[in-house]
């Protein structure tokens, strides 16, 4: 059998299932990492700095010669990062702040080469603005348990509680992988896709997108 084309350094189901609609055959290998915030560092820079930690620890712990992809996404609400809730009390207070606002979500890309140690990253940043969603909404998502492992409480692709309104960005990003930042950036260790991303992308998530084209042409969309 072949070998594996990337070496994901990430165990998040969504990630994996978004890159295998690119064709590409990829292993799982987790990184383990402190991912505390450093001082004053900027959401931009935290992220990119956790990405290229994570394909850089995933590097140490296995001899593989796999191009290693790492991402990691936070969503921020101007400096302040907002994580999982940790409680449904937590949930509601990230939702009611968020409500009726733009936020952002930044996804950071690392793909490294061990054996040549060539190391290219990328980042999307996407403007997100949620709609004014009701307080018994809230209540009726909380009940669910979704925000609880969700990265600011809410989930883009929730049908039911729809918090996102009049999204104009990548929506892949903003669930935790911008498949074509990462067609570009994979250009650069000669890799192409094998299937049409675009239109594999728009297919499964049913989401028109408007700055394919911009990303892939090299442009700083998000």
């Amino acid at each position: 059998m072949a070998q594996p084309i990337f070496l994901l350094a990430s165990n998040s189901p969504r990630r994996q299932q978004m890159i295998s609609w690119t064709g590409w055959t990829f292993a799982v290998q987790p990184a383990d990492l402190d991912e505390s915030r450093l001082p004053g560092e900027p959401p931009a820079d935290y992220v990119q700095r956790l990405a290229i930690a994570k394909a850089r620890a995933v590097a140490e712990q296995t001899e593989s010669t796999q191009v290693i992809l790492a991402a990691d996404t936070i969503v921020a609400d101007g400096d302040d990062l907002l994580g999982k809730p940790a409680s449904p009390e937590e949930a509601r207070q990230m939702l009611v702040r968020l409500r009726g606002r733009t936020h952002q979500v930044y996804t950071a890309l690392a793909l490294y080469d061990s054996v040549t140690q060539m190391l290219e990253t990328d980042l999307c940043v996407s403007q997100v603005p949620m709609r004014a969603y009701t307080d018994e909404e809230i209540e009726v998502y909380v009940a669910t348990g979704d925000p609880l492992d969700k990265a600011g409480a809410y989930a883009i692709q929730n049908a039911e509680f729809h918090p996102v309104e009049g999204f104009a960005g990548c929506y892949a990003s903003v669930m935790g992988l911008p498949l074509c930042h990462l067609v570009r950036t994979a250009r650069f260790f000669g890799v192409e896709p094998l299937t049409d991303v675009p239109v594999e992308c728009q297919s499964n998530l049913k989401y028109d997108c408007p700055i394919t084209t911009a990303v892939l042409r090299g442009e700083q969309a998000g």
